[in-house]
């Protein structure tokens, strides 16, 4: 079948293919069995001409009415009333098109081949509008490039379509390839990705393919000492490939923090240089263990899903993704409502988690909700700030509590009472198993935390 050349009001030639288009429609009209294949591959707007688009949208109105057959005198009666009739070539057109079909065996073929021309359609298009908007310097360079990386990541999403699998198929090629997998001899790597928290990896299962994890809490309660001792965790005692993304700190501070935390160091000394000599022995043995370690920072302000997932492409077989934090990333589009904007971000990074199939960590600062509330301030699902789109696309929810934060609203009495280093790590959510408490202590000098593997279910 020979490829067809359009052009369009902008003088573009749009690639097409006229013969598989029809051979699509005809297979339908032959055998309307043929649409169950056929939805798999394309939708209407996969095809190019306009006939074809009204024709095909008709046929899934039939074919999702439940109605036994799609035949050229019940297809002109639908097209009839939808005043597409004349467009659509009339009753003579959809004749002609059932008769021309080589094969309705090679329907898959023909919708293929449609579709691979509406993926190049639509990188014309976009490849246009990118250079419309470069050439009019209506918009930033950065915002451009982002616009572009996330239509084409658009593209992408709905190109691998697999359809639905029978349960049996499913049970023997996935649920049994796993647990086979998971006793074998290699079994380690094919588990979840340790925490470094014994509690938490009992809880979770370890860090997981494909799960979006959100560590909420409200401003210097810790996550992002927390989200750094997962970072240090997950690269240098699982030996995995971590990334490190902070909107907020800079690469120097957060290998400040980090080789601080490995030295046991105070990270304060950092800024006064005021260090002893052993100090300095244990600051150089500290950097000589993260010479073998997988852990990359990035400190770009106000990143973007598209430059996230371009960047972890590069790197190639990254295990593990933390970004700190949410309400710092921007929209790969324009939008102007921040609940809309933070809802397209969650949702962007649970489909970033999917897609590479790795697990997706992501700090969140948590609303005012906790400070007003009578005697409990323990964080809750509700005071996640923005939207409720955040709870609703993240897997795991898990928010940081430390009672010393609120020591000032206590009686002198019980202030004494509180130790400043206890802390709440509370699974909130959690769409693989329970939900519940974790105590950990938390070493401020050194800017980290440690599992005392207390528990407390809820």
């Amino acid at each position: 079948m020979a490829d067809n050349i359009a052009i369009n009001a902008n003088g573009i030639n749009l690639p097409y293919n006229l013969e598989a288009e029809q051979s699509v429609l005809g297979s339908v009209l032959m055998e309307p069995k043929c649409m169950e294949e056929v939805l798999m591959y394309i939708k209407a707007d996969c095809f190019y001409l306009p006939q074809h688009r009204a024709i095909f949208s008709a046929m899934v109105s039939m074919f999702s009415g439940g109605q036994g057959t799609i035949d050229p005198v019940l297809l002109a009666d639908i097209l009839v009333k939808d005043g597409v009739y004349d467009m659509a070539g009339g009753k003579q057109y959809l004749m002609q098109l059932a008769q021309i079909v080589p094969s309705t065996a090679n329907v898959v073929s023909y919708a293929k081949i449609v579709r691979e021309q509406y993926y190049l359609r639509v990188l014309i298009e976009i490849s246009r509008e990118a250079i419309d908007n470069a050439t009019e310097g209506s918009a930033e360079a950065s915002k451009i490039l982002d616009d572009v990386e996330q239509k084409l990541y658009d593209i992408r999403q709905g190109k691998e379509t697999n359809g639905p699998t029978k349960i049996s198929e499913v049970i023997v090629n996935g649920v049994y390839d796993k647990l086979n997998k998971l006793v074998s001899e290699d079994k380690e790597q094919y588990k979840g990705i340790s925490t470094g928290f014994g509690m938490l990896d009992k809880y979770i299962t370890g860090l997981n393919k494909s799960d979006f994890i959100l560590i909420g809490a409200r401003p210097a309660m810790g996550k992002t000492s927390f989200a750094l001792n997962l970072a240090h965790n997950v690269s240098m005692a699982s030996r995995k490939k971590c990334v490190f993304f902070s909107l907020e700190m800079t690469k120097e501070q957060l290998a400040e923090r980090l080789l601080a935390s490995q030295a046991g160091v105070s990270s304060q000394k950092f800024r006064t240089g005021e260090l002893t000599k052993d100090e300095w022995v244990r600051l150089g043995n500290a950097a000589g263990m993260f010479n073998d370690v997988e852990l990359y920072l990035d400190d770009t302000s106000s990143i973007t899903v598209p430059e996230i997932k371009s960047r972890i492409r590069r790197l190639k077989n990254v295990d593990v993704i933390i970004i700190d934090y949410l309400g710092l990333m921007k929209s790969a589009r324009n939008i102007d409502n921040r609940v809309q904007e933070v809802s397209e971000i969650t949702r962007s990074l649970k489909m970033l988690a999917k897609d590479l199939n790795i697990p997706v960590v992501c700090c969140a600062q948590l609303s005012r909700g906790t400070e007003g509330r009578g005697k409990s301030h323990r964080p809750q699902l509700a005071d996640l700030r923005d939207s409720g789109s955040i709870e609703q696309d993240a897997d795991i929810v898990m928010f940081l509590y430390r009672e010393d934060y609120y020591r000032s609203e206590l009686s002198e009495e019980k202030q004494e009472e509180v130790d400043e280093t206890h802390t709440e790590l509370i699974v909130a959510k959690n769409r693989h198993g329970a939900t519940g408490t974790i105590e950990l202590v938390f070493d401020k000098e050194f800017t980290r935390f440690k599992s005392i593997d207390n528990v407390r279910y809820d």
